[in-house]
Order: C-alpha cells, then structure tokens, then sequence
C-alpha cells in the first residue's frame, strides 16, 4: 500500500465512469393481482409455482406486504409438499423479511417441516435487515448445531449481525469457520469480515485480510477497507488506499468518493480534497447527491464556506443533508444572519426540515439572543411533533438559558418525557452561570438521587455553583464524590485547583496541584491565579521559576497572573522581567495585556512608565484609557486624570461605569469636589449609565473626604442609599478623620447592621470608639468578632529588596535580621526626634494601654520596619518603595515626611488607598489621604 509523501500524490484515473442505471419505481400491484388471478386458473402446478415465485419476488422488491400476503394465502390453498413447498416458502421468508414483517417470517419459517440453507439463509438475513441481528446469530447457532451446512451467505448475513452488535469473539469464531470450508476467498465473506472488524475496533485484522486478497478487482473490498480507515480516523492510509485503487484501475463508485472525502475534513488534508473534487468532476459524479453532500461538508470543515455554496447552489437534487450541513455549517462559523436566511429558502424550497436542522436554529439563537427566533423554532418543533427529540430538547433548554430565560427552560426541561446527562449538564450549567448556584445544586442532588449518569462536564458546572457560593464545605463533598466515582482526571483536577483557590482554600487548592502527575501551563495558570485571589502574591510568583525550571513557557493566561501578582507585591523588577518577556513573545498586542501593564507600573510606583506604555499604543480601547485613568489616581494625580478623561471622550471612545469609578475615585484622592460631582452628572444626564453602589460609595467618599460631611450625609438620605454598606463605609471613616461622633454614630450603628460579617466594618467601628475612648464598646465590638469568628487582618509591609520581597508585621520579630533592623529603626528614631522634631502622636494609638506602650507600638509599625531595613540593604540614594496593606496612619506618615528629609532620600509608600511620594519632608498627597 502506497503512503503519503511530504507532498501528497496527483490522482489519475486510467477508466472511465461505467453508466448507472436506476429501477423505476412504480408500484406492479395491478400486474400482481392480475398474475394471481391467472394462476387461480392454470391447472399446471409446476407453472403456478414457477409464477408465484416470480411474483413473491417481485413482492419483495416493492415491499408490497399486502399483495404478498395475498399470494402467502394462495400457496397455503395449494397445499403443496416436497421441495415446492419448501421452495416457495422459503421465498415467502425473504419476502416477509424485505417488507417489514419480521413476526410473519419467523411464523412461516418455524412451520417448515424442512428447510434448505437457502431457507436458513432468509430468515438470518431476515433478521439483519429489521434490526434483530441477536436472533440471526441464535439461528446461525441453530445451524452449527443441526449439522446444517453453511455456505458463504450465511457466513456473510451473520457477520452483518456481528458487526451490529460489536462483538468481536463471535466474528473471530466465524473467520476460523470461512477458513475450514475454503470461503476465505469469498469476496462477500472478505468483505463482510473487513467490515466486521472494522466495526469492532481491529483495524489490523481488516487490514491484514484486504492485503491478503488474492485478486482486488471488486469495488466493493476497496470501498470496505477505504471506509474502515475513515471511520478510524486513519485518514492517511485511507486516502493512500483510495490513491492506489485508482492507480490498479478499480473503478470508484459514490461510495468511494464518500469515503475518501469525508477523510479530507481533516484540514491537513483540505488540498488533497481538492484533488478528488477534480477526479468527481472528470468522472461526472459531481450530480450525485451523496457525492456533493460530501464535498459540501469537507470544505465546511475547512472553513472553505465559498466552496461550500458554490456547491450547494449547483446541486440538482437536495436533500435534507444538505440543507442541514450548509446551515450548520453558516452556524459553526458565526454567520447566524444567513444560516436563518438559509433555512427560510429550505422551508419556501418545500424540503421539510428536521431535528437537524432545528437543532442548528436554536443554536444560532441562543448565540445570537435572538429569543423570538429561538420561540418560532419551538414553536415549529411543537406543532411538527419533533419537541420529543432528546437532542432537540436539549438544544431548546441551551438555547433558552442564552437568553436568559431561565423560567421557560425549565418548562422545557419539566416537559421533557426522556432526560440523558447531556440535559441534566445542560440546565445545572444554565443555572450556575446565570447566578443562580443554589438550584444548580439542587439539581445535582436529583441526579444522584436518580442514579443517572454524572460526568466531567456536570461536576465541572457543580463546581462552578461551589465558586460562584465561596462553599468551601460542598467544594470538598464534589472533591470526595469525584474520586469515589474515579472521575478526577488531569482537567478535573486543575478544576479543583481553581474552585478552592476561590473559595479561599489554598492549602487544598496547593495540596491537589503539588500531587498533580501532569503540570502543565494551566495547572500552574490555575495555582497562580488561585494564590493571587487570595493574597499570596509572593508565592504567585514563586510558581514563575518552578514554571522556568520545568521549561514550561508561560502563556496569555499565566502572564496575567504574573503581572498582578507583581502589581500587589509593587514588585517592579519582577514587572520589568515580565514585561521583557511579552517583548521577545510578540504578546503586546493583547488589548488585556497592554492594560495590565499599564496597572502593573502603576502599582509599582513608577507612573512615568504607565504614560510610556499607555502613549506607544496606536489605539487604545476602553480598558487602556480606564486604566492610565486609574493610574493617575492612584497616585494623586486628580487634574491628570480628568485630563485623560476629557481626551477619550474627544476620541469619541464610549466611557463605562468602571471609567466613571476611576475618574470619581481620582478625584476623590486629589480633593476635586466641584468635577467630581459634574462627573458624577454627566454620567447619568450625557451616557444614561445608572450609577452602582460603588459610584455611590465613592460620591460620598469624596464628599467625606473634603469635610463635606453633612452635604455627604443628605445626599445618603435624599438617593435612598441607606442600605448600600459602601456607602456607610465611607462616611464612618470620615466621621472618624474629622471627629465627628454624632454621624460616626449612626455610620456605625448602619455598617454593622447592613454588613455584619465583614471584619474590616468591626475594625473601623472599634477605632471610631476608640478614638472617642468608648473603651468598653470598643471591647464590645471585639467579644462580637470573637463570637463571629471574625479576624482582623494584620497591618503588613513590604518591601523588594534584590530578588527577593521581605515582609514585616507591627512589633515582628521573625525577619534573621530582626535585631539589626530594630537597631537601625531606633537610631533613625532618635535622630528624628533630636534634629527634625518628631514626636510621637500616641492618639492614634488605639488601644487602652499606658502612654509609655503607645509610643512603643508605633515605634513597631510596620512601614518602620521596612524602611530601617532598606537603609541595612541599600547605601545607594534610590527610592524606597513601601507596599502596605492597610492606609498608613498619621503618625507613620509624619514620621515618613521627616525620614525623607534628614536622609535626603524619596520614600515611596503605597497604601490600601493611594501613593505617598516623601520628599524633602513633603508628601505628594498634601496631607489629604
């Protein structure tokens, strides 16, 4: 057998297409009845009986069952015996069988007091052809055991039924058989037996009995064998047998251009079907419908839609397989509009369309939203009679979910008389995508309850209600099920990997990656994602060098991660690394990429490198501009960011609600009251964008900021905010830097009420009491966060030091160099308080302890920390950079601004809230943070 070169061969044909001929089909049952009525009157039997043949023959090949059961009666009246009864009753099994009626073969056949191979043979082959294929293989038995002698019929009709039934044993057993009675030779035996094989799986065995054929002249064995490698996906040695078929000058037939054809839907093969088009062409096969059928679904699956319908619109006769491919085909590439289009001109053409095509139409409406259309299908389905369809239920329950109404899939899905796991994933997915994870679940819990069939794609929609519900608890009874069902493959357990990472689990989430056999990209995509979700940005990218270590190489996903993770740890030289690598990657062109950047440098402190990539973009789309915008903000720079604001706006680039909360959050940082609320106008009154909890939060944030409390305080009572906890927030730590107790008060009172399991609410209403000393309230905030389970999150700083980022704590003590640092601190403190006039303001100390132990934990904060140990790792003048996970307090800040200046050095500080740029005993802030 020929193979594939690098450049695959020219196909030549040495023969010319031999004429088809068609039978017609009009029906012969006047010529049937009027040859019985003859017969009534011949008084020669062996001529009734020749003449009844013919006609039982000719009942069979009309599937006429009525007129054969007719003639059935007369040969009953006859009373024959001998070899003309069993002749003619032989006959009348193959006719039964060929019409239909399995029940009357088998009665007539059970009646027969003798019976002939030819006898044993119509009703086996009976069998096959009206689906009862384990009854032929019985009756095969009944032979072998009778001692009645087969014949290459039998074998071949009964390797029919083995085929139908994939049962491979038996088919063996039958070849030993073809073997000892010499049938081996038999091209229907070998053909059957390639077949045979084929269907169960041996590709081998099939191959091996077409080679070793004696003579290849029958169209037949090549079409069998060409067809065993399409089916098996070996395309390639397909294709080389149909190549060297045409070359022994074997005439093809339709079945073998179906066949050779289907194996060029593989696209690495798109140039070859081509080839074979050209030999259809030559050989006038192009009208035959299963041919073009074919051609039109190859070039379909090669994205070669021109072709297609070139095709399509120059087929004489259409049938619904075509119609149904060219939809599906306008379906698969997006082009919705026409694939309507398409099944309109079927319905005007008079073709009558079926769950197919019905299937594609309400795939395309789901895609596109299109509810009405997607109702008009329904709606044809239901009065067709083809909403019984599983497949077509499914579809509709799809369809309906896209469009977000969920109320009618479930009424699709209650009507559904037959379910499969195919409409259980369906609707489960439907529910946990549309926020609504609590019915997914319990609907999975039906499915368990039923015992149906749960698979990967269920358990990953499962899964998926877990995220969307932060259930720690049912992620891991999913976990447990999952390995009890032998279920957790690779794909499943990346899947894990994530759903603990968002559930805040990260020791399972680690636990799982760590014993993981297979570590790919989106194992470590997943395990990145899930420590930057939780906190752990530092171990992010930790996971960056093992991914080195393993040459695996990053990819758009994973990079993404990474630069978050460098942006929560400020972590610049990681960025610069990063950045390097989108470089040499060709990745900067990714819209979500260039953004990332753009907050990466931010947050890292460097917002002239932010400008830098943000102005070598050509265009820039929505999320770039949101971005620089925020940039700007976070780093004090209101007027900037509005200016940046007013340039998208000229380059006629729509704004979105998250533009509008970075350009209201920038000025609420910079203290521009006066834009901030015609921003907050115009996005109502020029862009009709209705504001979220978020805006609002913000409107009062840059209200509170600006001492504009009561104004903040009406605006709260006049918009009916009252029950957005955001918006309390911002008032409460207001009324906390400004000493306003009256509205504090009742912020407090609100916070708690509206957000009670928020740690940080508890914290910010403890140190609202505290400041007033409300001490006992304050102890009673705590008990409740206690009762709650409710922590506080520790204030943290830290700071990239090398290749390394070190962490510090309030009064820590863990860092190997501990004792340096505190030596340092002390000094640097002394020389403050001696030459610069630092004193420490132990009010905003709030904790019940003597003055003595106040100024001694804010000698221990953090940011301290930090600072004292860039000045024992750095004797050069560069910036220290600061990452904090809380705002910096009063104390630290005035401290930081006197730091700067005795050691004419810039300290950066980013906090929870915004940069702090110190220098010459000056912060960039103003003092307003």
């Amino acid at each position: 057998m020929s193979s594939f070169s690098s450049s695959p061969p020219t196909l030549t044909t040495n023969s010319q297409k031999v004429p088809t001929f068609k039978i017609s089909p009009n029906s012969q049952k006047p010529a049937i009845i009027h040859s019985l009525k003859q017969i009534c009157r011949q008084d020669n039997i062996k001529e009734s009986v020749f003449t009844l043949s013919n006609l039982i023959e000719t009942c069979a090949f009309e599937k006429t069952l009525l007129q054969g059961q007719q003639i059935h009666a007369h040969v009953l009246k006859l009373g024959l015996s001998g070899d003309d009864s069993v002749f003619l009753n032989t006959k009348i099994v193959f006719m039964y069988g060929k019409c239909g009626s399995i029940g009357d073969a088998q009665k007539v056949f059970d009646r027969m007091t003798e019976r002939t191979v030819f006898t044993w043979n119509a009703m086996i082959g009976a069998c096959v052809v009206n689906g009862v294929p384990i009854r032929a293989i019985e009756l095969y038995g009944d032979m072998r055991f009778l001692g009645v002698a087969t014949d290459a019929h039998t074998l071949s009709s009964t390797l029919k039924a083995t085929s139908q039934l994939e049962i491979l044993y038996c088919g063996s057993e039958i070849h030993g058989v073809a073997i000892k009675l010499g049938l081996i030779s038999n091209v229907f035996v070998v053909n059957s037996l390639v077949t045979m094989y084929t269907k169960c799986n041996d590709i081998r065995a099939a191959s091996l009995l077409f080679t070793g054929m004696s003579e290849k002249e029958d169209t037949v064995s090549w079409n069998s064998m060409i067809s065993a490698y399409t089916i098996n996906g070996m395309n390639q040695e397909g294709l080389s047998l149909f190549v060297e078929m045409l070359n022994a000058s074997v005439e093809p037939t339709t079945y073998t251009f179906v066949a050779a054809i289907q194996a060029c839907e593989e696209t690495s093969f798109g140039k070859f079907g081509i080839e074979i088009h050209a030999v259809v062409l030559k050989l006038g096969y192009s009208f035959d419908t299963y041919v073009a059928n074919a051609l039109l679904m190859m070039y379909i699956k090669n994205n070669r839609l021109d072709e297609a319908a070139k095709i399509f619109f120059h087929m004489q006769e259409k049938d619904n397989i075509s119609w149904n491919s060219m939809i599906s085909g306008y379906v698969q590439n997006g082009l919705y509009d026409e694939a309507i289009n398409m099944f309109h001109e079927m319905m005007n053409a008079g073709q009558k369309p079926d769950h197919v095509s019905l299937m594609s139409m309400l795939v395309a409406s789901g895609r596109q939203g299109n509810l009405l259309n997607g109702m008009e299908i329904h709606a044809f389905s239901l009065r067709n009679g083809l909403d019984s369809d599983l497949q077509v239920g499914n579809t509709l329950v799809d369809m309906y979910a896209k469009c977000g109404k969920l109320d009618y899939m479930d009424s699709v899905f209650g009507r559904m008389l037959h379910r499969d796991g195919v409409s259980w994933t369906t609707i489960i997915a439907a529910y946990a995508q549309n926020n609504f994870p609590w019915k997914a679940v319990q609907l999975f819990r039906e499915v368990q309850a039923e015992g149906s069939h749960v698979d990967a794609l269920m358990i990953g929609s499962v899964l998926l209600a877990c995220t969307e519900l932060r259930c720690n608890l049912l992620a891991k009874e999913i976990h447990c099920y999952v390995i009890k069902r032998g279920i957790c493959d690779p794909f499943m357990q990346k899947t894990l990997v994530s759903v603990y990472g968002d559930c805040g689990n990260v020791v399972y989430a680690n636990s799982i990656f760590r014993l993981s056999e297979v570590k790919d990209v989106v194992s470590f995509t997943s395990m990145m994602c899930s420590y930057v979700q939780n906190g752990l940005a530092n171990e992010a990218l930790g996971l960056m060098l093992c991914m080195n270590e393993m040459r695996i190489e990053a990819d758009f996903v994973a990079v993404l991660s990474m630069l978050t993770a460098a942006a929560d740890l400020s972590s610049l030289r990681k960025g610069k690394e990063i950045h390097g690598f989108l470089a040499r990657k060709g990745l900067l062109l990714q819209d979500s990429i260039r953004s990332s950047l753009i907050d990466m440098y931010a947050s890292c402190g460097t917002l002239e490198n932010s400008y830098k990539v943000f102005n070598y973009l050509k265009s820039k789309d929505p999320v770039c501009w949101t971005s620089m915008i925020n940039a700007c903000g976070l780093h004090g720079c209101g007027r900037k960011a509005i200016d940046i604001f007013t340039r998208m706006e000229k380059e006629n680039i729509h704004p979105d609600h998250i533009t509008f909360l970075a350009v209201l959050r920038a000025c609420s940082h910079a203290a521009l009251i006066e834009d901030g609320k015609r921003i907050f106008k115009i996005m109502q009154s020029k862009y009709t964008l209705e504001p979220w909890p978020e805006h609002y939060a913000c409107f009062v944030d840059l209200l509170g900021r600006a001492n504009h409390l009561e104004e903040a305080f009406q605006i709260v009572k006049t918009m009916n905010l009252e029950d957005i906890p955001a918006v309390w927030c911002a008032l409460l730590g207001a009324c906390q830097v400004y000493a306003n107790k009256e509205l504090g008060e009742i912020a407090a009172m609100k916070l708690l009420e509206l957000d009670p399991k928020n740690p940080g609410n508890y914290v910010l209403v403890s140190n609202v009491y505290a400041a007033t000393n409300r001490w006992d309230d304050v102890e009673e905030v705590r008990v409740t966060m206690k009762g709650k389970g409710l922590k506080k999150d520790p204030a943290c700083s830290w700071i990239e030091v090398g290749d390394k980022v070190h962490t510090f704590v309030a009064q820590d003590k863990s860092h190997p160099e501990c004792d340096k640092i505190y030596e340092k601190l002390a000094y640097l403190t002394e020389k403050l308080e001696k030459e610069a006039g630092y004193v420490a303001q132990t009010k905003y100390v709030l904790h019940k302890v003597e003055e003595k132990e106040k100024v001694k934990l804010l000698k221990g904060h953090s940011e301290r920390l930090a600072i004292a140990y860039s000045l024992l790792a750095s004797t050069d003048r560069n910036p220290i950079r600061i990452t904090k996970n809380l705002r910096v307090c009063s104390d630290c800040h005035t401290f930081s601004k006197l730091a700067s200046k005795y050691l004419e050095r810039e300290i950066i500080v980013r906090d929870a809230k915004r940069f702090h740029y110190f220098r010459d005993g000056i912060c960039s802030c103003g003092d307003f943070w």
